[in-house]
């Protein structure tokens, strides 16, 4: 009996693919590429934007551009690396960066009560097999964790699961909408062969909530080859308009500091809710009224670069976060950040940016940073040398590849009948 009938987990296969290579299923250590490095393929599905830079499609998610960065990375590196997407229209078994992508269903198929299983399920498995990996790694909380695990199992591969937000390892709290797809990746979370987190706090809540340990793999990222310092002028917000952001204290920022220009990235999600769409809505109207703040909507990620470049701050007020990638824009530009959340981001024992408590702290901070240049040269320095060491491609991509190794030595049960 295979690990997943065990766990109580019943998933249905696709029908083969015509034309793809079957998959073997393999007992033991995992048969690596010609090249000695295991296969990797990223179950992402809304990477495709990230990935290919296509702009017509609204999708910059912070789960989208860790994948899409590792991705590069493995590739560059001589993995042999694939993604599974969702079918945007984009060409089926496209290389881009030195990934090649497969696609699975689009955002929108299939009839509401039973696209769970057809055709988001059956597609998702296909497009598994298309892809013929070693070791499939999925990022985020959602049903799609049991899944990928569940393939894993009765193929004999390995799965990973990559911790997002740190909503991911407290139960209850995790941001999936219906019971079942919360279940279902608790299910998953105990199934898979490795877990990856973005900080210490997720490992602790991975081990006390669900007995798992975990690897912590910084979150990684690449300046922009054309990324030039701006002027410095600015102070910036990027992210969803949904209530947990909290960007109304972005707002009131803005009101208390009417001599600086505030800048705010960000619209709303396609599968929001009614709810988030009347907040984002009420957002703005409350915006207009704010001279000194400019609202952007969403902007493709090329093209938020370049506002990072021009920041002389960047502000985050969200209530739980994983490792922003703002954070790591920012730090790596030497632009400090102030925020309302503790990521254990440390240089020598000290946080690398300014925890505040409130909206007052938080203007104080900012109008420091403005004024005081030695304490923001200070700041800059840290931001460079913490995102060098911890966060830099070469850091990452030596944390990552001994987590793929493990997984290709150790020994498991053979694949299911």
């Amino acid at each position: 009996m295979s690990h997943a009938a065990r766990s109580g987990l019943r998933l249905v296969e696709a029908p083969p693919v015509a034309g793809a290579a079957p998959i073997a299923a393999a007992a033991g250590s995992m048969p690596p590429d010609t090249a000695g490095r295991p296969r990797v393929c990223f179950v992402a599905p809304q990477a495709w934007p990230v990935l290919s830079g296509d702009a017509s499609v609204a999708v910059v998610g912070g789960a989208e551009v860790q994948q899409s960065t590792l991705a590069r990375l493995l590739a560059g590196a001589g993995y042999q690396v694939s993604m599974i997407c969702l079918d945007y229209g984009q060409p089926d078994g496209a290389v881009i960066h030195g990934v090649r992508t497969y696609r699975a269903y689009r955002p929108a198929a299939g009839v509401a009560g039973v696209r769970f299983l057809h055709p988001r399920l059956t597609s998702m498995w296909r497009a598994m097999r298309r892809a013929d990996a070693d070791i499939y790694y999925q990022r985020s909380a959602g049903m799609l964790t049991a899944l990928v695990a569940a393939f894993c199992r009765r193929h004999g591969r390995r799965s990973i699961y990559a911790g997002a937000s740190d909503s991911d390892f407290m139960p209850g709290r995790q941001l999936i909408q219906w019971r079942r797809d919360r279940w279902l990746f608790e299910r998953g979370l105990a199934m898979v062969d490795a877990v990856v987190v973005q900080n210490q706090g997720q490992r602790d809540n991975c081990l006390r909530h669900y007995g798992r340990a975990a690897t912590w793999v910084p979150s990684c990222y690449e300046l922009p080859a054309d990324a030039r310092p701006g002027p410095g002028d600015t102070v910036l917000w990027a992210g969803n308009l949904w209530p947990g952001k909290r960007p109304d204290l972005f707002l009131e920022l803005a009101r208390r500091l009417p001599r600086y220009r505030f800048v705010l990235i960000g619209g709303i999600g396609v599968a929001a809710t009614a709810e988030e769409v009347e907040y984002a809505e009420s957002f703005r109207r409350a915006a207009a009224s704010v001279d000194n703040l400019e609202l952007t909507g969403f902007l493709p990620l090329a093209e938020a670069e370049r506002h990072f470049d021009r920041a002389k701050v960047v502000v985050n007020t969200s209530v739980l976060e994983g490792m922003p990638n703002t954070f790591l824009q920012a730090w790596a530009r030497g632009v400090p950040t102030v925020a309302f959340i503790d990521v254990n981001a440390r240089l020598a024992g000290s946080s690398i940016y300014r925890v505040v408590a409130g909206v007052e702290e938080a203007a104080a901070e900012i109008e420091r940073l403005f004024r005081d240049e030695l304490y923001y040269m200070h700041a800059s320095l840290r931001c460079r040398e913490y995102f060098s060491g911890t966060h830099g491609a070469a850091a990452v991509l030596e944390r990552f590849a001994r987590v793929l190794a493990s997984l290709c030595e150790s020994p498991r049960d053979g694949a299911a009948e």
